[in-house]
């Protein structure tokens, strides 16, 4: 049952913490019955600015942001949460479908993009994807730490450093590094790194996803972005991480 305390803010009861981030009431309400249902609690903010403060403040486990918001686009506050160093996976929601949108959602920091209307079985799918990713096991190896180079990935912490200094990645791009570190010199196609990565099937539109991430991976642990030497790409097949010479 819905229950909205102050005029921009409620509350469901349940187990596991999601954001939401929507200006519509009856969306709102709709999503935080139809989540509380398959057990999670969620928190609604009506702006922008509000869900913001409530991220950084309570840090929930994952941030639904819609696009449209009236102090706002979505797209910012995306940008501004990674900017304030929080790590949640971020699923945006959109009227706009289109390649341009969701490659800037990706850009902005998302970890995936869902395109209104929607199934809620298919939202619940992708939050259970996204939290599985998130916090869940990233893989069957057993070592908890893995090293690129000068990078060393703890997998416990989620954390990507370089000497003394963390490096802060999403979700989604630390859990693609981890298991590029699993199989160095080994070459994946965007499909394959799709599969296992996200957890789902691609298609031509969503491997566009794959490129946006290993970009913005690429700019946050290559020396020169422009010419990477420790995710390469091989033409016409994919991409491998540089084994160590």
């Amino acid at each position: 049952m819905f229950n909205q305390p102050a005029e921009t803010k409620g509350s469901f009861r349940s187990d596991a913490s999601i954001l939401v981030i929507e200006d519509d009431p009856a969306i709102a309400e709709s999503l935080g019955d139809g989540l509380s249902r398959e057990g999670y609690t969620v928190h609604w903010e009506s702006s922008g600015s509000g869900g913001v403060g409530y991220a950084r403040d309570k840090n929930p486990r994952l941030i639904v942001l819609d696009v449209r918001l009236p102090d706002g686009s979505g797209f910012d506050f995306c940008r501004d949460m990674r900017r304030l160093g929080l790590h949640q996976p971020i699923l945006i929601l959109s009227v706009q479908g289109s390649e341009v949108d969701k490659v800037l959602g990706l850009e902005m920091g998302a970890d995936d993009y869902l395109t209104k209307p929607y199934k809620l079985r298919e939202l619940v799918a992708r939050i259970r994807a996204l939290l599985r990713r998130a916090y869940g096991e990233l893989s069957t190896t057993e070592a908890d730490l893995l090293y690129v180079d000068d990078l060393v990935l703890d997998r416990n912490l989620a954390r990507v450093t370089r000497g003394d200094k963390q490096i802060n990645v999403t979700p989604t791009e630390f859990r693609l590094l981890v298991f590029l570190a699993q199989h160095p010199g080994r070459v994946f196609s965007r499909g394959q790194l799709m599969e296992q990565v996200w957890g789902y099937s691609a298609d031509c539109y969503d491997e566009k996803t794959v490129s946006v991430h290993i970009r913005r991976l690429r700019e946050k642990i290559e020396p020169d972005p422009s010419d990477p030497r420790t995710i390469l790409t091989v033409p016409g097949l994919g991409y491998r991480l540089a084994v160590a010479s």
